[in-house]
């Protein structure tokens, strides 16, 4: 998700708005009752005397209140929330790209949470947890109507401690049992490949602190395994959950040699906008950008602002669709809250949020063609926002004419990717990235 930390001038715009209301309130001594939070706050109080008085069991206030703040942020939208300090701790600890874990990248459903995959190395994947293995119980407590937040909550922990991981698999009853022990888990954000015929292939995991640090990092390495500046490049942000908004434009601007990378508006009013500066290290030769269902957020921002510049052939799926942003506010007593503040859009003034970015070719994995389960996207989402003043996306090109004769089946892949990347991708079990590096070498050619 694109995120931002306000900075001093915003908590200070905060505690003043605060502040403010607290004195107009008071001044405006004539103002009606309904128009006024203290009526629902008076509500509020009155219930909680109500259940410490006469509730079956003493209650803890502290619990109680913390209730209703979650509740209260909770119905704003799917990615707004209030974390008390045990959560807000472990939502840093994602954005830092270091926690203490077993290692698994999940997409959570309403009845099971699923393996997308194990993180290389990890506990889980040296146990044998698979991709597409979904997860029922942890230590032995169903995962049914818990939140994500809950569920994260329960995998992590301090290192060396235990952890037990109940599993279906393929769709078979029997369940399998894990005992993981927690270790301290570093995910590399960004991983790359030289391919044949020089041409660099950079997969982008998240973003999070120091990704733009391990792209030039990556950058420089595939030059010097290729021995020259790189034929062409392919951005693969499939499976990109988003992450760090600055990380993510300053990503876009290496490709760019200047313009507009995003705006965002406030109440349908643009308040900010990023701009490329003219040096970027990858702004030159051809360029395919890889995205799937679970393209999100920043990985959209990204994807969309180099479509919009026609920088590059943007191939997959459409996209998750979440183009909102989310300022981080730590709270007293170690807490924080992530509100929904602002919405995204790209360039050309296109809405990502609710519709996502619409690929250039569009190229469907086997796994959403043969309905082996259900996408979900932002605008399937119970109380997601909507896309306010949203242009038509422009329509996709079927990748179903573009393949060659001979296309491999979606075989050897996870959600579609290839768990090895191969040195020609070409006719591989990957189909989006076979047709993604054909483009890249001029032997196919996107339709006018």
């Amino acid at each position: 998700m694109p995120i931002r930390r306000p900075s001093l001038r915003l908590a200070l715009t905060t505690a003043a708005a605060f502040a403010g209301g607290a004195l107009s309130a008071h001044l405006a001594a004539a103002t009606p009752a309904r128009e006024t939070p203290y009526e629902m706050l008076e509500q509020l109080g009155r219930v909680l005397v109500l259940i410490e008085n006469e509730y079956v069991e003493p209650v803890d206030r502290r619990r109680l209140v913390e209730g209703a703040i979650k509740g209260m942020v909770a119905e704003l939208d799917p990615h707004s929330g209030y974390l008390p300090p045990q959560d807000w701790a472990i939502f840093q600890s994602d954005t830092e790209g270091k926690f203490g874990g077993v290692g698994v990248e999940v997409d959570f459903r309403d009845e099971y949470v699923m393996v997308i995959a194990p993180i290389e190395g990890s506990p889980a994947e040296r146990a044998g947890v698979r991709s597409g293995d979904h997860i029922v119980a942890i230590d032995n407590k169903p995962v049914r109507d818990k939140t994500p937040d809950e569920l994260i909550r329960s995998m992590r922990g301090a290192p060396g401690t235990k952890v037990v991981l109940s599993v279906k698999r393929g769709g078979k009853d029997e369940l399998l049992h894990f005992t993981l022990t927690r270790e301290v888990i570093v995910v590399a954000s960004v991983a790359h490949k030289l391919l044949a015929g020089g041409v660099g292939y950079v997969r982008l995991k998240q973003f999070q602190n120091g990704t733009h640090d391990e792209l030039l990092e990556a950058a420089a390495k595939l030059r010097k395994a290729n021995g020259a500046d790189l034929d062409g490049v392919i951005l693969d942000l499939r499976n990109n959950p988003g992450g760090l908004v600055d990380e993510a434009t300053a990503v876009a601007d290496e490709f760019l040699a200047g313009g507009v990378i995003y705006t965002t508006r406030h109440r349908d009013r643009v308040v900010d906008e990023a701009r490329a500066g003219r040096g970027g290290v990858l702004r030159r030769g051809p360029l395919v950008v890889l995205v799937n269902e679970y393209s999100a957020s920043a990985a959209e921002l990204v994807a969309g602002a180099l479509q919009d510049h026609r920088r590059g052939t943007v191939v997959g799926a459409k996209t998750f669709g979440k183009g909102s942003v989310q300022t981080l506010i730590d709270l007293p007593g170690q807490a924080g809250l992530r509100l929904t503040t602002m919405r995204y859009y790209t360039p050309s003034g296109r809405a990502i949020q609710a519709q996502g970015i619409q690929p250039d070719v569009l190229v469907e994995a086997a796994y959403v063609a043969d309905k082996t389960f259900g996408v979900v996207r932002e605008s399937d989402l119970e109380n997601h926002l909507p896309a306010e003043g949203a242009r038509t996306p422009p329509a996709a090109q079927d990748a179903g004419a573009a393949v060659p004769d001979g296309g491999a089946p979606d075989g050897g892949t996870h959600l579609g990717m290839s768990k090895e990347v191969p040195k020609d991708p070409t006719g591989g079990a990957d189909l989006a990235l076979s047709i993604g590096y054909q483009i890249v070498r001029g032997v196919l050619k996107k339709k006018n």
